[in-house]
């Protein structure tokens, strides 16, 4: 058996002592393997299906209008985005295009030349204008909040296109790197209109064959894709098997070749299957409840804080993440450049202190607050890890489950059925991007498209437009504490990478969102 761990974990941005670093990684306690191993190296070999056993159904094949974390991994078979990111650091890089800022608040996008959509129209200058124009106006697009700063996208050449901001915003090209810069066939788009979640049309590494709603996704490869010599394989099959213990026997049985964030109970499975290769390594993904705070209780922001004071962070993820975790006290791990320790510690487990901040509330002495879980066996546990938690202090959670698209849906879309959510944030490759998409008026993941604060929105403007890592971090210590203070939402435990590899499959890297791509991958 082998484990993959990160050839560096150095930085995320910017550079942290290496120590540091691997405090996080020791949790695992993996060894000390620097290497990539054996099994993810040799010669790439062409050809070839990878059969992958997938946990989540998509909740859109089309990067604006979905709303699920877990769409990355489908999605990114099928688009490629303007700018991409280092695996270990998230340091953006160029991908479609080179960008440059020829001043603070102009960015431009030189698209490289040869690109065609999967229908043989052109990844051209108009073509980038449309999705940009698109993502930020549409009426169902769930991105207007990543791409605010923009003011006009100009076609300034065949191949060029120029974005006036209305600010500074350092984290626009991170922004493009993730579902706002994937880039989708404008002909597509308006011939098949809402179809488009269904039959997505990009420019990525492989084409979409067909999608059978929880049960499977098939993509085949682009003979005419621009990166010479990918991808590797012919085509990929993601079978939908909600049950983690089903998805890791048809690897087992080798009916699949690969399955990806499993729950850490699995790892001694893993371990014991001859043929299986045990994958893990650090990631953003954050466990955390998210609240309604417009509507019934959660209004009152003496019963947010007295859920924070409550919870046991250390007991939940020993009993509902196999213990393999960190503890969060905000959306970003101890690890990464713009952590703040003094507002991580805001909320130690203190039932007493959260029992007194119920009293004042003045709510009675038995609150119900009404939560959309998912009903896979690992959330069922944790729905009922957070039920007796909150109990301890009078407040009577309802839980209504289901799957992940459907309950979040219902949280997050125009429903607004729930009073808060059990889920995760899967990460962003910029922090402000994580603060602006759950904590922007009108923001997606802010089910009450309710302002926070004035304060707080000034400070999701200023943390795109400083430049300095000092500066940014500044800033963000700032909004954390407001944000965290004001308890609008409660953060449980950062999630490790658990994944299982067949034999066939050579060349995969893990990467720091916890959300696979597979164009390395080869088989064997």
């Amino acid at each position: 058996m082998s484990q993959i761990e990160k050839p560096s974990f150095d930085v995320l941005m910017p550079a942290l002592p290496r120590r540091q670093a691997l405090a996080w990684l020791g949790g695992l306690a993996l060894g000390s393997q620097m290497a990539m191993p054996a099994w993810a190296q040799g010669a790439v070999k062409r050809g070839g299906v990878l059969r992958i056993a997938s946990l989540h159904n998509p909740s859109s094949m089309d990067p604006a209008t979905g709303g699920a974390g877990t769409d990355h991994s489908y999605l990114w078979t099928v688009y490629d985005t303007l700018v991409e990111w280092d695996y270990d650091t998230l340091r953006t890089r160029p991908g479609m295009a080179d960008f440059r800022f020829t001043d603070p608040k102009t960015l431009v996008l030189d698209i490289k030349p040869g690109i065609t959509f999967h229908d043989g129209t052109a990844c051209d200058a108009a073509a980038v204008k449309f999705n940009l124009d698109r993502n930020r106006q549409d009426a169902r697009s769930n991105l207007k909040a990543d791409l605010g700063s923009i003011d006009a996208v100009d076609v300034t050449g065949p191949q060029q296109v120029t974005l006036k901001l209305k600010a500074p915003d350092v984290a626009l090209p991170a922004v493009l790197s993730d579902r706002a810069g994937m880039m989708v066939s404008p002909k597509a788009v308006q011939a098949l209109g809402n179809e488009h979640d269904r039959k997505p049309v990009g420019a990525g590494p492989w084409k979409f064959v067909s999608w059978a709603d929880n049960q499977k996704v098939v993509v085949t490869r682009n003979d005419k894709y621009w990166r010479a010599g990918q991808p590797n394989l012919d085509g990929i099959e993601f079978s939908v098997i909600t049950d983690q213990a089903t998805a890791l026997r048809s690897v087992v049985a080798g009916q699949n070749d690969f399955v990806y964030a499993l729950s850490a109970r699995y790892k001694p499975l893993i371990e014991r299957a001859k043929e299986l290769t045990f994958i893990t390594a650090p990631t953003l993904y954050v466990i955390q409840l998210y609240f309604n705070w417009s509507r019934g209780p959660l209004a009152n922001a003496k019963v947010r804080q007295a859920i924070n004071f409550a919870l046991d962070r250390k007991a939940f993820i020993a009993a509902g993440m196999g213990g393999l975790g960190e503890a969060a006290g905000m959306q970003l791990p101890s690890t990464h450049w713009a952590y703040d320790k003094a507002v991580a510690e805001l909320y130690p487990h203190d039932l007493e202190r959260a029992r007194k901040l119920m009293a004042e509330a003045g709510l009675g002495n038995n609150v119900e607050i009404t939560f959309g879980g998912y009903n896979d066996q690992d959330n069922v546990r944790r729905n009922e890890i957070v039920m007796e938690q909150l109990g301890k202090i009078g407040i009577r959670c309802k839980f209504t489950t289901g799957t992940i698209p459907e309950i979040s849906g219902q949280f997050f879309g125009n429903e607004k059925k729930f009073d808060a959510l059990l889920s995760a944030w899967t990460g962003r490759p910029d922090p402000s991007m994580t603060y602006a998409l759950m904590y922007a008026k009108d923001a997606y993941y802010n089910a009450g498209r309710a302002e926070v604060s004035p304060e707080v929105s000034a400070l999701l403007v200023e943390s795109r437009q400083k430049s300095s890592v000092e500066e940014r971090r500044a800033v963000f210590s700032k909004l954390q504490r407001l944000i965290m203070e004001g308890a609008y939402s409660a953060p449980l435990g950062f999630q490790f990478e658990v994944a299982a590899a067949g034999p066939k499959i050579k060349g995969f890297k893990p990467n720091l969102l916890g959300k696979p791509k597979f164009t390395d991958i080869s088989q064997a």
